[in-house]
């Protein structure tokens, strides 16, 4: 019976190995696009926000004020992109953060959609 043990024990090993392996090349690709969105925005910070069962929400704002989103498995993958990618993490959206991005009529028109009946967001 000890054997039974062992092997059950060795195969949730391996589960736990494989998903921690899973979410470190996950962390990896989303460093990358991290990245690429700081590169291409001349520099980058974001703030992490949970989505529930879903996941992380990576919000970035560029230091031209432009911005984007990523969503990460967990919140620990999200950090360790983050982390990775050499980016400050703010607590919250707000504040001098929050200042810092720019919209344009595309952004307007869409949010306008939504209360008012302009374009749809679908």
């Amino acid at each position: 019976m000890a054997e039974t043990a062992g092997t059950a024990e060795s195969g949730t090993q391996q589960d736990d190995g494989r998903q921690a392996a899973r979410a470190e090349r996950k962390a990896a690709k989303l460093a990358r696009e991290i990245g690429a969105f700081s590169k291409a925005h001349g520099g980058a910070e974001g703030q992490l926000a949970h989505l529930g069962q879903v996941g992380t929400r990576i919000v970035l704002v560029g230091e031209d004020g432009g911005w984007g989103d990523l969503v990460a498995p967990s919140y620990a993958v999200a950090e360790s992109a983050a982390r990775k990618a050499g980016i400050t993490l703010h607590e919250t959206f707000d504040g001098e953060f929050a200042a810092k991005v720019r919209t344009g009529p595309y952004e307007w028109s869409r949010m306008a959609g939504i209360q008012v009946g302009g374009p749809s967001n679908g």
